[in-house]
């Protein structure tokens, strides 16, 4: 990192209190901390625990847990999964949803020098099976909830050690990671530098694939702080869930601001709204169809909540509905943040409120320290306006696939797998995937256009429009159209309104009515999933 570089971060760091007075056997521990873990997702935690032992750092249904209470539970739990397994695991497997136990078994996995694979919690009994047979691991702490999913794996991974996060029986007899924790509580683990975190990839259109990525440095925490208010010390609710790469990179920077996390194992957009008012959040986390639910509550019960203490709504994971975003800000006020990021890229642009003012489903700019490339199938930079393939190259690791292999890269940007468009501000707009566009008849259709149109009709509560098998055409354009409530939806109508402001060849011939989008976890439409779409 250049000179200049560190000190364009310190001073972020030192603005938004992260880096503030202590005293100096503080400073010295902190040096030890860094020491020992370098920039690993865990360091966040044992700074804070540093820096404010006795403050506290997570708050979740089961009552609150202080920073030093939260390095305990991770000494003792690494020793307790050493002694269930009967050595020390490969990787420790995690089927969690957000609450105490997640954070425990990620830091039991850091300080064993293990990966720690983070598990979607919407997975199939198959999935499940499939990847951590593929990452080789014998070792899941997963929710009780989870224990059929966990059932069908074991069938495929003989061995398999099953440790219980969650569980609202008193009387199972299973591991708990509550009683590892109490039975060697004082227990320290031995110091070894910590394992790589392995995120998966959404898997929405295939099978999930994992991703190593190690710690972001202070300039990548920098630029997060430099686009949205973060400050140290305070509390966050932490709404997106924490498997994914949004909502856990999301509870990581709020473990190295010390700021209090406020969890709940399940999304109720009522009861996030509660939260945020309850404990004085500064902060909400969510991924954008959360925002698009709290937004569907009736208006008397938007009115018992005022997050005035909120300062700032950060969202990720999928494309912004514009109007819910400038419905939430006229209510709210403008404090929501739209982060475009990628499990293998790290963050790549934040849109500010006043972004979204202008173009409510904008990615908004470049963060600091990430350059981007919009290109043409040939690679060469296309202008202002037009849509091309979505090239970064900014200061985030990432370490490549555990299968092996990485993302491709050209002139020495990584290959996003997306394509967009800038404005002449130099905002990005992201219509899609690579692989999204459907080419019907010889036509080039991105959906988000077709989406966009579909979304203005008052009956339309939310819609994805996809390209189905066409005997005749190779594709056709198919719209999955979820109505608001009881309305009623005309197919003819539909198309009618679409034609009206698209190319004909844009129209979907399929108009398909549905109760709901078929979603996994993070809030991302899963496409195979659709009914008429190939797998």
């Amino acid at each position: 990192m250049s000179i200049r570089t560190q000190v364009w971060s310190t001073g972020h760091l030192l603005r938004s209190g992260m880096i503030g007075p202590m005293r100096p056997d503080r400073y010295v521990g902190m040096a030890r901390i860094l020491r020992r873990y370098g920039p690993h997702a865990t360091t966040g935690f044992a700074l804070a625990a540093n820096r404010c032992p006795d403050a506290v750092g997570l708050i979740d249904e089961r009552g609150a847990l202080t920073w030093r209470e939260i390095q305990v539970r991770a000494d003792a739990l690494a020793v307790g999964l050493v002694a269930a397994t009967g050595a020390t695991p490969t990787s420790v497997a995690i089927l969690c949803r957000n609450h105490r136990g997640f954070v425990d078994a990620l830091l039991a996995a850091g300080r064993l020098g293990v990966p720690a694979l983070l598990l979607n919690t919407g997975f199939s009994g198959p999935q499940l099976a499939d990847v951590l047979e593929r990452e080789q691991s014998t070792l899941v702490v997963y929710d009780e909830e989870f224990a059929g999913l966990v059932a069908e794996a074991r069938e495929r991974i003989p061995g398999l050690t099953e440790v219980i996060a969650w569980t609202d029986s008193p009387h199972t007899t299973l591991a708990t990671v509550d009683g590892l924790i109490g039975a060697f509580r004082g227990r320290t683990a031995p110091v070894v530098p910590p394992g790589k975190v392995v995120l998966l990839t959404s898997g929405t259109t295939g099978t999930p694939k994992g991703a190593r990525r190690g710690g972001g440095g202070p300039e990548e925490l920098a630029a997060m702080l430099e686009r949205i208010p973060w400050h140290g010390r305070e509390t966050v609710v932490v709404a997106a869930p924490t498997f994914h790469a949004w909502g856990f990179g999301q509870l990581v920077i709020a473990a190295t601001m010390a700021c209090t996390v406020v969890l709940r194992r399940r999304f109720d957009p009522e009861a996030t709204l509660a939260l945020a008012d309850r404990h004085g959040a500064a902060g909400i986390s969510l991924v954008p169809v959360m925002l698009e639910r709290i937004m569907e509550l009736p208006a008397e019960v938007l009115d018992r909540y005022s997050l005035g203490s909120v300062r700032f709504v950060s969202a990720s994971g999928s494309r912004m509905r514009g109007e819910a975003v400038i419905a939430f800000m006229d209510r709210f006020g403008d404090k929501v943040y739209n982060s475009y990021n990628a499990t293998e890229a790290g963050q790549i642009s934040v849109a500010s409120p006043a972004d979204l003012r202008h173009a409510p489903d904008t990615a908004g700019r470049p963060v600091t320290g990430t350059t981007l490339r919009l290109v043409d199938d040939a690679g060469r930079d296309v202008p202002a306006g037009e849509v091309g393939r979505i090239l970064v190259k900014g200061a985030s690791e990432f370490d490549g696939y555990t299968a092996g292999g990485g993302k491709e890269s050209l002139d020495g940007f990584m290959v996003s797998g997306d394509v967009g468009r800038l404005d002449a501000e130099g905002r990005l707009s992201v219509v899609g995937r690579d692989d999204d566009m459907i080419v019907s008849g010889g036509e080039n259709v991105y959906p988000v256009e077709v989406e966009r149109a579909i979304g203005e009709l008052a009956e339309v509560r939310e819609v994805v429009v996809v390209g189905v098998p066409d005997e005749a055409f190779g594709q056709r354009l198919a719209a999955y159209v979820v109505p608001v409530g009881d309305e009623a939806i005309d197919a003819d109508a539909v198309r009618g309104h679409v034609k009206a402001r698209l190319a004909s060849y844009k129209v979907p011939r399929d108009v398909v009515l549905m109760d709901e989008l078929p979603r996994n976890a993070s809030g991302k439409v899963v496409v195979r999933d659709l009914p008429g779409v190939s797998a």
